[in-house]
Protein backbone atom coordinates (compact mmCIF):
# COMPACT_ATOMS: atom_id res chain seq x y z
CA UNK A 1 0.00 0.00 0.00
CA UNK A 2 1.15 3.42 -0.77
CA UNK A 3 0.69 6.90 0.42
CA UNK A 4 0.45 10.06 -1.68
CA UNK A 5 2.58 12.92 -0.99
CA UNK A 6 2.40 16.57 -2.22
CA UNK A 7 5.77 17.77 -1.59
CA UNK A 8 8.54 16.39 -4.96
CA UNK A 9 9.78 12.76 -4.13
CA UNK A 10 12.62 12.57 -1.48
CA UNK A 11 16.20 13.49 -1.99
CA UNK A 12 17.98 10.27 -3.60
CA UNK A 13 14.86 8.94 -5.46
CA UNK A 14 14.34 8.49 -8.74
CA UNK A 15 12.26 11.27 -11.23
CA UNK A 16 9.60 8.37 -11.79
CA UNK A 17 8.78 8.35 -8.01
CA UNK A 18 4.58 8.59 -8.40
CA UNK A 19 3.37 11.30 -6.34
CA UNK A 20 -0.24 12.35 -6.38
CA UNK A 21 -1.28 16.46 -6.34
CA UNK A 22 -4.21 14.92 -3.93
CA UNK A 23 -3.91 16.16 0.31
CA UNK A 24 -5.66 17.77 2.96
CA UNK A 25 -7.36 19.98 0.67
CA UNK A 26 -9.38 16.69 -0.37
CA UNK A 27 -10.59 15.59 2.31
CA UNK A 28 -13.98 16.60 3.63
CA UNK A 29 -14.32 18.90 6.71
CA UNK A 30 -15.88 18.82 10.14
CA UNK A 31 -19.67 18.27 9.92
CA UNK A 32 -19.73 17.85 6.21
CA UNK A 33 -21.06 13.71 6.71
CA UNK A 34 -22.63 11.69 9.05
CA UNK A 35 -20.61 10.48 12.27
CA UNK A 36 -21.16 8.50 14.92
CA UNK A 37 -20.82 9.33 18.56
CA UNK A 38 -17.50 9.24 21.05
CA UNK A 39 -18.84 5.80 22.58
CA UNK A 40 -19.36 3.71 19.62
CA UNK A 41 -15.87 5.21 17.67
CA UNK A 42 -14.27 3.65 21.04
CA UNK A 43 -16.15 0.76 20.45
CA UNK A 44 -15.02 0.02 17.54
CA UNK A 45 -11.69 1.27 17.84
CA UNK A 46 -11.33 -1.24 21.00
CA UNK A 47 -12.99 -3.97 18.82
CA UNK A 48 -9.81 -3.23 15.76
CA UNK A 49 -7.29 -3.51 18.75
CA UNK A 50 -8.90 -7.04 19.52
CA UNK A 51 -8.87 -8.33 15.67
CA UNK A 52 -4.82 -6.73 15.40
CA UNK A 53 -3.92 -9.01 18.41
CA UNK A 54 -5.81 -11.82 17.43
CA UNK A 55 -3.46 -11.81 14.02
CA UNK A 56 -0.75 -12.67 16.08
CA UNK A 57 -1.80 -16.64 16.50
CA UNK A 58 -2.97 -16.25 12.97
CA UNK A 59 -0.24 -15.52 11.52
CA UNK A 60 1.94 -18.17 13.54
CA UNK A 61 -0.63 -21.26 12.46
CA UNK A 62 -0.98 -19.74 8.93
CA UNK A 63 2.29 -21.11 7.09
CA UNK A 64 1.12 -25.17 8.25
CA UNK A 65 -2.26 -24.74 6.87
CA UNK A 66 -3.72 -25.50 3.32
CA UNK A 67 -3.75 -23.74 0.31
CA UNK A 68 -7.82 -23.70 1.32
CA UNK A 69 -7.80 -22.92 4.72
CA UNK A 70 -5.17 -20.00 4.45
CA UNK A 71 -7.63 -18.75 1.95
CA UNK A 72 -10.38 -18.72 4.36
CA UNK A 73 -8.54 -17.75 7.31
CA UNK A 74 -7.44 -14.72 5.64
CA UNK A 75 -10.90 -13.84 4.11
CA UNK A 76 -12.44 -14.35 7.19
CA UNK A 77 -9.74 -12.04 9.31
CA UNK A 78 -9.77 -9.41 7.15
CA UNK A 79 -13.52 -9.27 7.04
CA UNK A 80 -13.71 -9.15 10.83
CA UNK A 81 -11.61 -6.31 10.67
CA UNK A 82 -13.70 -4.30 8.24
CA UNK A 83 -16.50 -5.30 10.37
CA UNK A 84 -14.62 -4.02 13.40
CA UNK A 85 -13.93 -0.53 11.86
CA UNK A 86 -17.91 -0.63 10.95
CA UNK A 87 -17.52 -1.05 7.13
CA UNK A 88 -19.96 -2.81 4.82
CA UNK A 89 -18.37 -4.97 1.88
CA UNK A 90 -20.73 -4.84 -1.10
CA UNK A 91 -19.65 -7.18 -3.92
CA UNK A 92 -21.00 -6.33 -7.39
CA UNK A 93 -21.11 -8.76 -10.23
CA UNK A 94 -18.46 -11.77 -9.91
CA UNK A 95 -17.64 -12.85 -6.57
CA UNK A 96 -14.40 -13.96 -7.21
CA UNK A 97 -11.53 -12.52 -8.72
CA UNK A 98 -10.33 -16.38 -10.48
CA UNK A 99 -10.63 -19.74 -9.64
CA UNK A 100 -8.82 -21.16 -7.20
CA UNK A 101 -5.23 -22.56 -8.49
CA UNK A 102 -5.47 -19.95 -11.25
CA UNK A 103 -3.27 -16.86 -11.72
CA UNK A 104 -4.01 -13.43 -12.40
CA UNK A 105 -3.03 -9.75 -11.65
CA UNK A 106 -5.23 -7.98 -9.89
CA UNK A 107 -5.57 -4.11 -10.58
CA UNK A 108 -7.39 -2.12 -8.96
CA UNK A 109 -7.78 1.79 -8.39
CA UNK A 110 -6.26 2.98 -4.92
CA UNK A 111 -6.98 6.09 -2.39
CA UNK A 112 -6.90 4.18 1.16
CA UNK A 113 -4.96 1.32 3.80
CA UNK A 114 -8.92 -0.40 3.62
CA UNK A 115 -8.09 -0.92 -0.08
CA UNK A 116 -6.32 -3.94 0.36
CA UNK A 117 -8.62 -4.85 3.14
CA UNK A 118 -11.57 -4.85 1.02
CA UNK A 119 -9.89 -6.94 -1.90
CA UNK A 120 -8.39 -9.74 0.93
CA UNK A 121 -11.70 -9.80 2.12
CA UNK A 122 -13.82 -10.74 -0.75
CA UNK A 123 -10.49 -12.96 -2.02
CA UNK A 124 -6.77 -13.42 -0.49
CA UNK A 125 -4.43 -11.82 -2.84
CA UNK A 126 -0.42 -11.64 -2.14
CA UNK A 127 0.01 -7.87 -2.89
CA UNK A 128 2.58 -5.62 -3.96
CA UNK A 129 3.57 -3.55 -1.42
CA UNK A 130 6.05 -1.09 -0.94
CA UNK A 131 8.77 -2.17 1.93
CA UNK A 132 7.80 -0.09 4.23
CA UNK A 133 4.18 -2.02 5.32
CA UNK A 134 6.51 -4.88 6.57
CA UNK A 135 6.91 -2.30 9.60
CA UNK A 136 3.44 -1.61 10.38
CA UNK A 137 1.95 -3.68 13.68
CA UNK A 138 0.87 -6.63 13.16
CA UNK A 139 -0.67 -5.91 9.55
CA UNK A 140 2.63 -5.88 8.25
CA UNK A 141 4.07 -9.16 9.71
CA UNK A 142 0.79 -10.98 8.41
CA UNK A 143 1.21 -9.32 4.95
CA UNK A 144 4.90 -11.32 5.03
CA UNK A 145 3.69 -14.08 6.20
CA UNK A 146 0.68 -14.12 3.56
CA UNK A 147 3.48 -14.27 1.08
CA UNK A 148 3.90 -10.48 0.09
CA UNK A 149 6.12 -9.17 -2.41
CA UNK A 150 7.49 -6.36 -1.35
CA UNK A 151 9.20 -3.26 -3.09
CA UNK A 152 11.78 -0.53 -2.85
CA UNK A 153 10.50 2.32 -4.36
CA UNK A 154 13.38 4.25 -4.20
CA UNK A 155 15.59 2.10 -6.24
CA UNK A 156 14.47 1.66 -9.13
CA UNK A 157 17.24 -1.40 -9.57
CA UNK A 158 15.44 -3.45 -8.23
CA UNK A 159 12.10 -3.21 -10.60
CA UNK A 160 13.20 -5.59 -12.93
CA UNK A 161 13.53 -8.24 -9.68
CA UNK A 162 10.43 -7.57 -8.64
CA UNK A 163 8.68 -7.91 -11.88
CA UNK A 164 10.80 -11.27 -11.95
CA UNK A 165 9.52 -12.06 -8.21
CA UNK A 166 5.70 -11.10 -9.57
CA UNK A 167 5.51 -13.47 -12.80
CA UNK A 168 6.79 -16.09 -10.45
CA UNK A 169 3.76 -16.65 -8.41
CA UNK A 170 1.33 -16.00 -10.99
CA UNK A 171 3.09 -19.39 -13.18
CA UNK A 172 2.12 -21.04 -9.65
CA UNK A 173 -1.18 -20.11 -10.01
CA UNK A 174 -1.10 -17.40 -7.14
CA UNK A 175 -3.45 -14.12 -7.74
CA UNK A 176 -1.05 -11.17 -6.92
CA UNK A 177 -2.55 -7.55 -6.11
CA UNK A 178 -1.12 -4.24 -7.32
CA UNK A 179 -2.03 -0.92 -6.99
CA UNK A 180 -0.71 0.18 -10.77
CA UNK A 181 -0.92 4.09 -9.41
CA UNK A 182 1.95 3.74 -7.21
CA UNK A 183 0.54 5.66 -4.97
CA UNK A 184 -3.03 7.16 -3.05
CA UNK A 185 -5.70 9.08 -4.68
CA UNK A 186 -8.78 10.79 -3.10
CA UNK A 187 -10.85 8.59 -4.87
CA UNK A 188 -12.52 11.71 -6.96
CA UNK A 189 -9.19 11.63 -8.87
CA UNK A 190 -7.23 9.03 -9.98
CA UNK A 191 -3.21 8.61 -11.86
CA UNK A 192 -1.83 7.08 -14.51
CA UNK A 193 -1.54 3.42 -14.56
CA UNK A 194 2.05 2.30 -14.30
CA UNK A 195 2.92 -0.40 -16.76
CA UNK A 196 5.68 -2.20 -15.02
CA UNK A 197 3.71 -4.60 -13.18
CA UNK A 198 1.51 -5.68 -15.90
CA UNK A 199 5.08 -7.00 -17.67
CA UNK A 200 4.68 -10.24 -15.01
CA UNK A 201 1.56 -10.48 -16.65
CA UNK A 202 2.83 -11.27 -19.87
CA UNK A 203 5.88 -12.93 -18.72
CA UNK A 204 3.92 -15.48 -16.76
CA UNK A 205 0.80 -15.71 -19.21
CA UNK A 206 -1.75 -15.00 -17.24
CA UNK A 207 -5.12 -12.39 -17.38
CA UNK A 208 -5.25 -9.13 -15.71
CA UNK A 209 -8.16 -8.50 -13.43
CA UNK A 210 -9.24 -4.73 -13.05
CA UNK A 211 -10.86 -4.10 -9.94
CA UNK A 212 -12.71 -1.10 -8.97
CA UNK A 213 -13.11 -0.31 -5.64
CA UNK A 214 -15.72 2.38 -4.18
CA UNK A 215 -16.54 4.25 -0.71
CA UNK A 216 -19.90 5.22 0.19
CA UNK A 217 -21.29 7.17 3.34
CA UNK A 218 -25.21 7.32 2.74
CA UNK A 219 -25.12 6.19 -0.50
CA UNK A 220 -22.99 8.98 -2.03
CA UNK A 221 -19.01 8.59 -2.39
CA UNK A 222 -17.03 9.49 0.11
CA UNK A 223 -13.12 11.07 0.24
CA UNK A 224 -12.94 10.41 4.06
CA UNK A 225 -11.42 7.22 3.63
CA UNK A 226 -8.49 8.38 1.50
CA UNK A 227 -5.29 8.45 3.57
CA UNK A 228 -3.84 11.30 1.28
CA UNK A 229 -1.10 14.36 2.11
CA UNK A 230 -0.07 14.80 6.19
CA UNK A 231 -1.88 11.94 7.16
CA UNK A 232 -0.54 9.17 9.42
CA UNK A 233 -2.12 5.67 9.78
CA UNK A 234 -3.36 6.58 13.45
CA UNK A 235 -5.41 9.59 12.36
CA UNK A 236 -6.91 7.47 9.04
CA UNK A 237 -7.86 4.81 11.42
CA UNK A 238 -9.74 7.25 13.71
CA UNK A 239 -11.39 9.63 11.01
CA UNK A 240 -12.90 5.85 9.25
CA UNK A 241 -13.89 4.45 12.50
CA UNK A 242 -15.63 7.74 13.00
CA UNK A 243 -17.54 7.54 10.25
CA UNK A 244 -21.75 6.55 10.25
CA UNK A 245 -23.01 3.93 7.04
CA UNK A 246 -19.31 3.18 5.30
CA UNK A 247 -19.94 0.31 2.67
CA UNK A 248 -16.88 -0.65 0.33
CA UNK A 249 -18.03 -1.69 -2.78
CA UNK A 250 -15.81 -4.19 -4.66
CA UNK A 251 -16.39 -4.67 -7.95
CA UNK A 252 -14.16 -7.16 -10.13
CA UNK A 253 -14.68 -6.57 -14.15
CA UNK A 254 -14.24 -7.99 -17.00
CA UNK A 255 -11.21 -10.67 -17.26
CA UNK A 256 -8.40 -9.34 -19.71
CA UNK A 257 -6.17 -12.10 -21.35
CA UNK A 258 -2.64 -11.29 -21.55
CA UNK A 259 -2.35 -11.23 -24.92
CA UNK A 260 -5.69 -8.74 -25.55
CA UNK A 261 -3.35 -5.77 -25.62
CA UNK A 262 0.27 -5.43 -27.92
CA UNK A 263 2.64 -4.61 -24.95
CA UNK A 264 2.52 -3.43 -21.24
CA UNK A 265 1.53 -0.30 -22.09
CA UNK A 266 -1.50 -0.72 -24.13
CA UNK A 267 -2.61 -3.34 -21.24
CA UNK A 268 -2.19 -1.01 -18.39
CA UNK A 269 -3.79 1.83 -20.01
CA UNK A 270 -6.69 -0.78 -21.13
CA UNK A 271 -7.18 -1.55 -17.23
CA UNK A 272 -7.13 2.23 -15.99
CA UNK A 273 -9.99 2.64 -18.94
CA UNK A 274 -12.02 -0.04 -17.53
CA UNK A 275 -11.61 1.38 -13.81
CA UNK A 276 -12.22 4.63 -14.46
CA UNK A 277 -15.60 4.03 -16.68
CA UNK A 278 -16.66 1.48 -13.74
CA UNK A 279 -16.17 4.07 -11.26
CA UNK A 280 -18.03 7.01 -13.28
CA UNK A 281 -20.60 4.82 -13.61
CA UNK A 282 -21.43 4.06 -10.02
CA UNK A 283 -20.64 8.42 -9.18
CA UNK A 284 -23.30 9.00 -12.29
CA UNK A 285 -26.81 9.85 -10.44
CA UNK A 286 -29.80 7.89 -10.70
CA UNK A 287 -30.75 4.37 -9.62
CA UNK A 288 -27.94 2.51 -8.72
CA UNK A 289 -27.81 -1.36 -9.86
CA UNK A 290 -29.08 -3.88 -7.57
CA UNK A 291 -25.93 -4.88 -4.79
CA UNK A 292 -24.98 -8.47 -3.74
CA UNK A 293 -24.11 -8.10 0.17
CA UNK A 294 -21.23 -10.13 1.11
Amino acid sequence: MSHAVLAPPAPGSHPWMPVSPCGDHCLPGPGEEPRVGAARRALRLGALFLVMLSGVPIAVVYPVLGARGRQWLARAWFRTVLRAVGVRLVVQGERRFAARGRGALVVSNHCSWLDIVALDAVQPVRMLAKREVRKWPVVGWFAAVAGSVFVDRERLSTLPATVDDLAAVLREGGLVGVFPEGTTWCGAASGRYRSAPFQAALDADVPVRPVMVRYLVGGAPTRSVAFVGTDTLWHSVRRVVGLRGLVVEVEPLPELPARSAPDRRALAALAQQLVAAATRRGDAPGPRPERAAA
